[in-house]
């Protein structure tokens, strides 16, 4: 499918029953340029502040998002089963799962939702090893690759980059996801129990940009590391 170019956004007020849910957790610096490059395009976009420290949440509601705060810092799985929930009380038919610290692109969301409404499918997983496109680095390839080796040997998905946070999910799956696990472990969970619904889902090629602000957040080798790590000892 046609990526939707950077001058062809269509108005938020075209995505009314989508809501964008993403998990906040000390982003201050970048959020802010977040939430502005998705309100063009989407009118819901709720950030999860996961008790934040340095004024993230205020940031980004004067950016334009609504806000929902954890008193304390309870982990990127449970901001992310805490959005879902305010989305789907809020009647969402979509969530679009983005990550706050500006490593996924609006296009590739919307491209995803287009392809989700067009195909009938309850689920798009982002993959960034469909193009060529993003530049991860051989020794963090080789560690996601065996992630989504062991990923696809126990669930029942057939994924080629199970750990990326851009998702779009339908109501029907939505409401069969009961996150519980923290740290990178939930990105695995979400999978398991998304496999589980037997709803149909696909992969969407999309992008995934490694500055040296998002590789210092998270996005670093010993990160990807990290996913191996929580696959083994779950």
């Amino acid at each position: 499918m046609t990526s939707l170019s950077s001058g062809a956004l269509p108005p938020a007020h075209t995505n009314p029953d989508t809501w964008v849910v993403i998990p906040l957790f000390n982003e201050a610096t970048v959020i802010g340029e977040v939430v502005a490059g998705l309100v063009p395009s989407f009118c819901n976009v709720v950030c999860i502040d996961d008790g934040s420290t340095d004024g993230s949440g205020e940031v980004a509601r004067a950016a334009g998002a609504k806000l929902v705060r954890h008193p304390i810092n309870l982990g990127q799985g449970a901001a992310l089963q805490t959005g879902f929930e305010y989305a789907l009380q809020r009647g969402a038919t979509f969530v679009i799962t983005f990550d706050a610290d500006g490593q996924h692109r609006v296009v590739d969301a919307l491209s995803m939702l287009r392809r989700a409404r067009d195909e009938g499918l309850s689920i798009v997983f982002g993959s960034r090893f469909l193009d060529d496109r993003t530049k991860p680095g051989l020794l963090k390839k080789i560690v996601l690759k065996t992630a989504v080796w062991v990923t696809n040997l126990t669930t029942r998905t057939r994924l080629t980059d199970a750990h990326n946070g851009l998702r779009v999910i339908r109501e029907d799956a939505l409401r069969r996801v009961k996150l519980r696990q923290d740290r990178m472990a939930h990105g695995t969970e979400i999978v398991v129990q998304l496999g589980r619904t037997g709803l149909p889902y696909a992969e969407e090629p999309v992008e995934v940009i490694y500055s040296e602000y998002s590789k210092a957040k998270g996005q670093s080798l010993l990160n990807s590391v990290n996913i191996l790590i929580d696959l083994v000892i779950r």
